[in-house]
């Protein structure tokens, strides 16, 4: 069940997808409770609050204020949660394309949220570094 941890094979292997909605970031109060309806692609409690990643049209629809309208990137290769180096390869490349990205991990897949007016210019690094990685 696990899932890859060689660098080089995550590199090759990789291949992404882009979701076709907006996502946002909102962030709660602590003890606050969120809006019922709800379905949240993560949240997560920091000691300021609960961060949320919305979609935009969710967010709005709630009355909620957001950060950062942003789109999803579904990394395609089975990333181990304990692979040492992916990301930070990931995030450097897309670091040298001018670019900020929001990485989270989930069990089988990492996923990234890129501003939303360089999504395709993500994917084009994307490519290029699974490419370089074969």
């Amino acid at each position: 069940m696990g899932g890859e941890t060689d660098l080089a094979a995550l590199l090759a292997g990789m291949s992404a997808r882009i979701q076709p909605e907006t996502y946002v970031f909102v962030t709660l109060a602590r003890g606050v409770t969120p809006p019922t309806g709800l379905t949240p692609r993560m949240q997560f409690m920091e000691a300021e609050g609960l961060s949320l990643i919305l979609t935009r049209k969710e967010a709005e629809e709630a009355g909620l204020e957001y950060s950062f309208p942003c789109r999803m990137i579904t990394l395609d290769v089975h990333s181990a949660l304990e692979a040492v180096g992916f990301i930070a390869r990931v995030a450097t490349a897309l670091a040298n394309a001018g670019m900020g990205v929001n990485p989270v991990a989930g069990f089988y897949h990492d996923h990234l949220f890129v501003p939303e007016d360089r999504a395709e210019d993500a994917m084009a690094v994307l490519e290029g570094l699974a490419r370089g990685g074969r």
